[in-house]
């Protein structure tokens, strides 16, 4: 039976003009409709064909991505077990938090995996990535450890950023941020892209940010600057309906993200299925590495915890909703179910991949607890780039300097 958006999208619209008009089709965003399209192949690393839900992509001036996706038995259950052990890494700085062991600033990424792993996974090692303070599985998709976050997050010298950056500052040659202050990694981005195409590197910067800082300025300068010089850049929103507190339809006139690049064309998908996030990303990869110049990628996702660790993130939506989302929508279960369905992974297989994702990321936490935290003496280590520091720092007192 069709869904309620489905059968308004259906409907005429009657304009001014007294013509009648289709509405734009609604975007799907259920995590388990794509279709197996043929048999699967014994081999693991053999690709077989699958295909998305009719309504995975919205487009604005350009071509939508193709529904039929090619996969592999090994790049779902690699993917699977990504999902699993990010989230499990993130619940576990959820309850560090609470135990009052990590302190300040920590914004979690529950219910956003899809993206960040659909990302990883149809990018090469030589692409850019850069985005906002929801950061943590990014850094480690991009090179990084659990380990290292986890450290970083409980301030501890093990941590990526040596215990001095905090969950909104970590780092790697790949990935250059987490970034604290909302919109500002986007014109970094644009500029990231400009570095790559000056070196003539055929590399694709994703410059990623929130429905929340999608009403920056600087955001609208970077989408400016990427058209006017052809930048290899994929502007990413991840809109997860709510900036802070504030729901999208309260704070943007216009919500349909994928649209406000002006010149820039767009592409609207599914944040809730790993295997249309992925699509989306490859399109958006393969676009900007053929000269095309930007591209804005919208995601539709959902975040179930609040804004931040300081937020429940009941106050401005109910429990039913998050609720709602969690048993009909969530990205893991969604990919659980195409693994089961289609033959490629029993329950108990899952199950095992389940109890091996806590063991490693209980295992991070161990370790990321028994390190020391900085060194008075490290204050004055990491401020400039190795080999650029000049003859001394200057500090409070005479007797600081050094």
């Amino acid at each position: 039976m069709a869904s309620l958006p489905r059968l308004r999208s259906c409907l005429p619209l009657k304009t001014l003009t007294g013509r009648f008009v289709p509405l734009a089709r609604s975007l799907q965003t259920a995590a388990d409709s794509t279709r197996l399209s043929q048999s699967i192949p014994e081999d693991g690393s053999t690709p077989f064909t699958v295909k998305l839900h009719e309504d995975s992509f919205r487009a604005f001036n350009t071509e939508t991505p193709s529904l039929d996706v090619e996969v592999t038995k090994d790049s779902l259950l690699k993917m699977y077990k990504e999902m699993v052990t990010m989230r499990r890494m993130e619940q576990s700085a959820d309850a560090m938090y609470k135990s009052k062991l990590i302190r300040g600033f920590c914004h979690l990424a529950i219910g956003q995996e899809a993206v960040a792993v659909g990302l990883e996974s149809s990018i090469t090692k030589d692409d850019m990535v850069i985005t906002s303070y929801r950061c943590h599985p990014f850094a480690v998709l991009r090179g990084g450890t659990i380990t290292g976050v986890l450290g970083e997050l409980l301030g501890r010298q093990i941590g990526m950023s040596q215990g001095k950056g905090g969950s909104m500052h970590i780092f790697t040659p790949r990935f250059f941020g987490g970034n604290g202050i909302v919109g500002a990694q986007v014109p970094v981005g644009a500029g990231i892209a400009f570095a790559m195409k000056y070196l003539e590197r055929p590399s694709a910067t994703f410059a990623l940010y929130g429905d929340g800082a999608s009403n920056q300025g600087q955001v609208f300068e970077a989408f400016n600057m990427a058209k006017l010089w052809n930048l290899p850049c994929v502007f990413v929103c991840e809109n997860n309906k709510y900036g802070m507190g504030t729901s999208a339809e309260r704070s943007s006139s216009n919500t349909e993200y994928f649209t406000r690049g002006d010149k820039i064309p767009g592409i609207q998908a599914n944040g809730m299925d790993i295997i249309a996030s992925a699509q989306a990303v490859k399109y958006a990869r393969d676009w900007v590495i053929s000269g095309k110049g930007p591209l804005l990628l919208e995601f539709v996702t959902y975040r179930y915890g609040g804004h931040s660790m300081s937020d429940p993130g009941t106050t401005y939506r109910t429990r039913e909703e998050v609720q709602r989302m969690r048993s009909t929508q969530d990205p893991i279960r969604g990919l659980q179910s195409y693994i089961e369905q289609w033959g490629i992974a029993t329950e108990p297989d899952l199950k095992a991949l389940d109890k091996a994702a806590k063991g490693e990321v209980d295992k991070a936490v161990e370790e990321a607890k028994a390190s020391p935290v900085p060194r008075s003496e490290d204050l004055w280590t990491d401020i400039y780039y190795k080999g650029t520091e000049p003859s001394f720092m200057r500090g409070r007192e005479r007797d600081e300097v050094r």
